[in-house]
């Protein structure tokens, strides 16, 4: 599974993602993850994703992303503020595993 993480700058979704893919390794689920800063999503969501997620602080330009995710035929959601953190990475990883199975 390929995965978009979309944040402020691009990194400071790094803690996260680590923690998530972590938790996919241990759980056995093989995903790729990228994460970007907001000005570079439009240009890299059209690479190919199989979802895109973006992180709550800039919740402001979902609207834009999901825009830009649609056209590109990638799923998009907004980060549950729970889940983006290390210590929520189980629950961000099933909100990942949901959006893609939601969207198969």
């Amino acid at each position: 599974m390929k995965v978009l993480f979309i944040c402020s700058l691009g990194m400071s979704s790094s803690i996260t993602v680590n923690a998530m893919k972590d938790e996919a390794e241990k759980q056995g689920i093989d995903i790729e993850v990228n994460s970007v800063g907001s000005t570079q999503a439009i240009d890299e969501l059209a690479k190919g994703y199989d979802v895109a997620m973006v992180a709550p602080q800039i919740r402001h330009r979902f609207k834009e992303l999901e825009q830009a995710a649609s056209a590109a035929n990638v799923p998009i959601e907004l980060i549950e503020p729970m889940a983006y953190s290390p210590i929520g990475s189980k629950k961000l990883l099933k909100q990942v595993l949901d959006l893609y199975e939601k969207n198969k």
